[in-house]
């Protein structure tokens, strides 16, 4: 039985299919390098902007060619089950007949459905096949996504992850614990606690932070997606203090205009996001940060988007990620008009990539000839790749030496804005 699984969205999404991957294989299921040649095909999908959404359609649409006819399948092979899980499953008998070819609408997070139909279908075909022992560098995860809630309980009114979510439920410590455990225990070295708002973790984050510290083996944690509204300052002040939860945190202000930020429903002003930076900066110095930024919400005029492009100037962040609006079902804010003309918003799109180009190249240049750590994560291309503590991308050329899953200090030769180059410093 083999099962080919396809994933985008967010780390949440990644996260999940991790858990379905791993369940799946203990139950004696084998990835397969492409659907064609697989029992089972899990779509693990987002619709979090239209793009996703578009991207999701298409690559579904191309799987009713295996239901119609199997190509380059054996012909007493039967077609695959296909199933479809994450944020794109919400009203299933509409789904049910716009895409009749789809044998499963699984929610959000729901592995247990996906793994109880894996079992159907291997107790139908009689293939259940064993599991292939994972060897080598490359097929062992040294950074996995821990989830530690699902859903939110934040109303922002473009945001359609509550509507396919639900609230927010939070797992017991105990329970994360143990998981990072068993992860470390596989040889894991870093694990990013996920939630869509981690700050609103409903046993105390920084104590989470706390626990988690205390799994050996394990050498570095993050976590997000922040919340400005709920990031307090004892969780900035024991990340700093915990020497392995590393110096970088994601926290989206969405605009830089007040009334714009209303309009989002987000619950906290420009003043406010600002003092938190400059909170963070002064507890965690030299701290990565990153953000989410949406351009072209309705009524954005060219004034406010100024404010927003200000904003990005003057805090100079190490990663912004920007995205025009796009209307979600289900939201308030699909009932505003979208007033924002398309070209527009691909506009103002292009000149906050730029200027964060520009800004991350600047900010990257000042650590060319540096000496930082990064672990190592994998090997691509003929380079090894990893990140520093501030979750910046390090490629190291491939030598005699096995790096994976190491901690390795190394001198920067090269600086682009999304990616540097280095030597080992050696001993």
């Amino acid at each position: 039985m083999q099962y080919y699984l396809w994933t985008i969205g967010c780390q949440m999404n990644f996260a999940d299919s991790r858990r379905v991957a791993e369940e799946l294989q203990k139950h004696g299921f084998r990835e397969a390098g492409r659907p064609e040649d697989a029992d089972l095909v899990v779509l693990n999908t987002c619709v979090v902007r239209q793009s996703a959404e578009d991207k999701v359609v298409g690559r579904l649409t191309s799987l009713q060619s295996l239901k119609r006819k199997p190509q380059g399948r054996p012909a007493a092979r039967a077609a695959p089950v296909v199933a479809l899980m994450g944020c794109f499953v919400s009203e299933i008998p509409a789904l049910q007949r716009r895409y009749p070819w789809v044998d499963a609408f699984i929610k959000p997070s729901d592995v247990d459905s996906v793994v109880e139909l894996a079992e159907r279908q291997a107790a139908i075909q009689k293939q259940r096949e064993p599991t292939p022992g994972r060897q080598g560098a490359e097929s062992t995860p040294i950074a996995v996504g821990v989830p530690i809630s699902f859903g939110c309980d934040h109303v922002c009114t473009y945001c359609v992850v509550r509507l396919r979510r639900g609230p927010e439920v939070s797992r017991p410590v105990e329970e994360i614990v143990a998981e990072v455990r068993g992860l470390a225990g596989g040889g894991v070295k870093e694990v990013t606690l996920l939630g869509q708002n981690v700050d609103s973790y409903a046993f105390g984050l920084a104590e989470l932070l706390e626990a988690v510290h205390q799994v050996e083996g394990l050498e570095r944690i993050r976590f997000l997606t922040s919340h400005p509204a709920e990031m307090s300052d004892r969780l900035i002040e024991t990340a700093a203090r915990l020497p392995k939860v590393c110096e970088h945190v994601e926290i989206p202000v969405q605009s830089g205009d007040d009334a714009v930020l209303r309009r989002m429903g987000r619950g906290y002003t420009v003043a406010g996001y600002r003092d938190l930076v400059a909170r963070i900066r002064t507890v965690m110095p030299g701290a990565g940060l990153a953000t989410d930024v949406i351009v072209g919400f309705p009524g954005e005029s060219e004034a406010q988007f100024e404010a927003t492009y200000r904003l990005l100037e003057d805090v100079r962040f190490d990663v912004v990620h920007v995205a025009a609006y796009s209307p979600r079902p289900g939201t308030p804010a699909e009932r505003l008009p979208d007033d924002v003309p398309a070209e527009e918003k691909e506009r103002r799109r292009k000149a906050v990539d730029r200027l964060q180009e520009r800004i991350a190249g600047e900010i990257n240049a000042l650590l060319l000839g540096q000496t930082v750590e990064i672990l190592v994560e994998t090997r691509r291309r003929g380079k090894w790749q990893g990140r520093t503590r501030t979750n910046k991308l390090v490629f190291l050329p491939v030598g005699e030496e096995d790096w994976s899953g190491r901690l390795v200090p190394v001198r920067i030769t090269w600086t682009g804005p999304w990616s540097m180059q280095a030597e080992v410093v050696q001993p």
